[in-house]
């Protein structure tokens, strides 16, 4: 049975304050809490209305009513657990690196973070103003890729400064993506899903890059932030297998 206590700090949890205060974050369903099991997390503890549903951990029986009132989705799934936050990582600079400016919906940050894992992107470099990777909803989103990508928080204003790779950046006038001869080592800088790139981090892009529009009446103003994460990722690694 749960208590009032317990209750009400796994509710507390969804304002990033009291996550990094606690140390932990929450995953809910059992197809994201079996993935975050088979990885490097640690488990603080699992509630589950099924006791038999996880063969890597022993969950704590509660009732559908419990769940539902410790539950952040709108229709509860069968479980959740707590995640211990690991320790921030070492920031790398090989491959292909996606930073994103100020990406503030936690479904966009989510799918981001799906699509680094799909495309084999190992470092995802944030700016401090980003949303939370750990907020729930990020969490939901990322259907357990959370645990294969590597996350890091930073200034990426002095990231990008000390960056020796060629800096990518998209805009609606940049030059055709399709037609860029584009490095399998560098880094592709996305920004805020109503400003695009900040002026700041503009200034040091190296490259401007664009996805055309094809429609007849080119009246499209922009595409949402995954998608377009999506259609470059999709392209780098294109150029990468013809090389």
């Amino acid at each position: 049975m749960l208590s009032k206590s317990n209750i009400k700090r796994i509710t507390a949890l969804t304002q990033k304050k009291y996550r990094q205060r606690e140390g932990v974050f929450v995953a809910e369903g059992i197809k994201v809490i079996n993935e975050l099991l088979e990885s490097s997390f640690d488990l603080e503890v699992l509630y589950s209305i099924d006791e038999y549903a996880f063969a890597k951990a022993q969950p704590e029986k509660i009732t559908a009513t419990e769940l539902k009132k410790i539950s952040f989705l709108k229709t509860p799934q069968t479980a959740l657990a707590l995640f211990k936050i690991p320790n921030a990582k070492s920031l790398e600079r090989y491959g292909v690196t996606v930073v994103l400016d100020d990406i503030r919906d936690p479904g966009n940050l989510g799918t981001i973070i799906r699509l680094c894992d799909w495309f084999g992107i190992s470092s995802l470099v944030c700016s401090k103003q980003t949303v939370d990777c750990y907020n729930p909803k990020v969490v939901q989103a990322t259907m357990g890729s959370l645990s294969r990508v590597s996350i890091i928080y930073t200034d990426i204003e002095v990231y990008l400064k000390e960056e020796k790779r060629p800096i990518y950046g998209t805009f609606m006038n940049g030059e055709n993506l399709y037609t860029t001869s584009v490095s399998g080592d560098s880094v592709i800088v996305m920004g805020n899903e109503a400003n695009g790139i900040s002026s700041l981090i503009e200034n040091l892009v190296t490259k401007r890059i664009a996805i055309p529009r094809f429609g007849k009446l080119q009246k499209t103003e922009s595409l949402n932030v995954a998608t377009a994460t999506a259609i470059c990722l999709s392209e780098f690694k294109r150029q990468a297998i013809e090389k």
